[in-house]
């Protein structure tokens, strides 16, 4: 796209995809447990995929997020008992099936569905995936679909390097307790944006996009308007 647009002289703003980190520290286990990666479809770019959880409370959380993802509601969008919705066709359900089976032969675990749904429309069970490392491809590429894979960590500066081992840069989020720790650690992570307790925290007034590969430039807040504003200087000579 970049190579296109150079061809033509435009300038390029974009906002691509994203694996996000999730870093439980001490963090409240149904609050990570909140499965965001089942919104719209689990076709967000910012929806979370891997969830670094220390491994003292591992299975605590490896449950919490099990049973929220068993507890998910597949059907029509428009009935406002429905948490989970269909895939945009029967060729993204098909790629989130092979990164499920993926994970499977790579030798991650399934805590939680594992394979489409009987049903009609393009569904898939919402999948959560333990015991698994951060070089899985489960772990390296975009899913965008209902899988989750949890990673164990026993030193939070291991978690922050895992975290910032792959080409994307969206977003990040960091469950914790400990506020003041949350900031040394937001520091530290190389996402465009890094939510603390909570997940797309998006307001118009601040800049939206990310690092790597996953994006040029910003929209939204002051960098946006910049980012599509030409300066033009009149000059009057007396």
């Amino acid at each position: 796209m970049r190579a296109h647009l150079s061809d033509h002289a435009h300038r390029t703003l974009s906002k691509l995809i994203g694996v996000l980190a999730r870093t439980s520290h001490n963090a409240n286990p149904p609050k990570v447990g909140s499965l965001r990666t089942c919104r719209d479809g689990s076709e967000v770019c910012a929806a979370g995929t891997r969830i670094f959880v220390h491994r003292s409370r591992y299975s605590e959380v490896v449950d919490a997020l099990s049973a929220a993802a068993t507890s998910q509601v597949a059907g029509d969008p428009f009935d406002p008992d429905t948490t989970l919705g269909a895939l945009v066709n029967a060729e993204r359900r098909d790629i989130v099936l092979r990164y499920i089976e993926s994970g499977k032969s790579e030798g991650a675990r399934v805590a939680a569905g594992g394979a489409g749904l009987d049903r009609p429309g393009y569904f898939v069970q919402p999948t959560i995936f333990a015991d698994a490392t951060n070089d899985m491809t489960i772990a390296r590429e975009e899913i965008f679909g209902p899988v989750g894979t949890v990673i164990a960590y026993d030193d939070i500066d291991d978690a922050v390097t895992m975290a910032n081992d792959t080409k994307y840069g969206l977003a990040a989020t960091i469950w914790t307790r400990d506020v003041s720790r949350a900031h040394t650690l937001a520091r530290k992570v190389r996402a465009g944006a890094v939510w603390v307790n909570g997940w797309a925290a998006i307001d118009p007034a601040l800049p939206w996009g990310g690092m790597k590969t996953s994006g040029i430039g910003r929209e939204l807040g002051w960098s946006g308007i910049l980012a599509n504003t030409e300066e033009k200087v009149v000059t009057v000579v007396l």
